[in-house]
């Protein structure tokens, strides 16, 4: 076990700031390269015709109606990180109060809340998404609330096992005995201490967000054209034309998914290393 604070040991993992450096390298490409070149994933160009293969003028070629891949792959990525990130943070808005209510309040609170949570988790949760997208419709905001409200459960067990643990110490004891107000004694005693372990788990949902959002796409229930995501492009390799012929359409948006969900479980790995030192294991890979 290596000494030093949280901010230390993350920055000593290497995985974790290598996970982490891809993370900021794409967002800033997905952000800035369409502003600095001009990418319009929707133009279609009847030069260079349906299909084309990768050339001078589109690096990864044409789909099926003339677009350039490469400026839907771009674009396509802030959808993907934009789904991936709002919904964690909604998940992460939803199951932190609730864990803290259930583990703090018990009783009542703690029963229905654990039990709410327990009907979430007992139904796939894939075709759960898959119910509820249908019905409210495949916009990139619809799916972004479906999987941000039908991801909280575990961050709220998470949230909920800590709280347990964190009443009784004796800083919160004392806050108590004092007559502090218990929604301050939340905020300022219990919160912080327990929901360290949730940012470990944070990287996670958003890796498993952006895997969801994918799936949907995939399954052509997500993401429509004439809007991109990773997961939309990837639809193309249903056509087997496409997956043996024409790899340059969907591979790249493949090794997007890849390198961004492996990479933020990198970040998580570190996170957790860093806020729990007695799973440190000094890792330089």
């Amino acid at each position: 076990m290596r000494r030093g604070g949280p901010g230390r040991r993350f920055w000593t993992d290497r995985r974790a700031v290598a996970g982490l450096m891809i993370l900021l390298l794409e967002v800033i490409l997905v952000l800035l390269l369409p502003v600095l070149f001009g990418m319009e994933p929707n133009v279609t160009d009847q030069t260079a015709g349906f299909w084309a293969p990768p050339s001078a003028a589109h690096w990864l070629g044409t789909d099926d109606v003339g677009r350039d891949v490469l400026a839907r792959l771009i674009c396509g990525g802030q959808v993907s990180l934009l789904v991936g990130f709002c919904a964690a943070a909604i998940s992460l808005g939803v199951g932190v109060p609730l864990g803290l209510l259930a583990g703090w309040k018990q009783g009542k609170w703690e029963y229905w809340i654990m039990r709410l949570a327990d009907v979430f988790q007992s139904f796939p949760s894939i075709v759960l998404v898959l119910c509820l997208v249908s019905l409210v419709g495949a916009s990139a905001w619809n799916i972004v609330a479906v999987i941000g409200l039908l991801g909280w459960t575990g961050i709220a067990r998470l949230v909920y096992a800590n709280t347990l643990t964190v009443r009784e110490r004796e800083y919160v004891l004392a806050a108590r005995a004092l007559g502090g107000r218990w929604t301050t004694i939340l905020r300022r005693n219990v919160l912080p201490n327990a929901v360290g372990p949730v940012w470990a788990v944070l990287p996670l949902r958003v890796g498993r967000a952006i895997l969801s959002e994918s799936s949907l796409s995939f399954l052509g229930v997500g993401i429509r054209t004439p809007q991109a995501s990773w997961g939309s492009l990837i639809q193309y390799a249903t056509n087997t034309a496409v997956f043996v012929g024409r790899p340059w359409i969907w591979v790249p948006p493949a090794v997007c998914i890849v390198v961004t969900v492996v990479s933020l479980q990198w970040v998580g790995d570190g996170l957790r290393n860093a806020l729990d030192p007695r799973f440190y294991t000094g890792n330089k890979a």
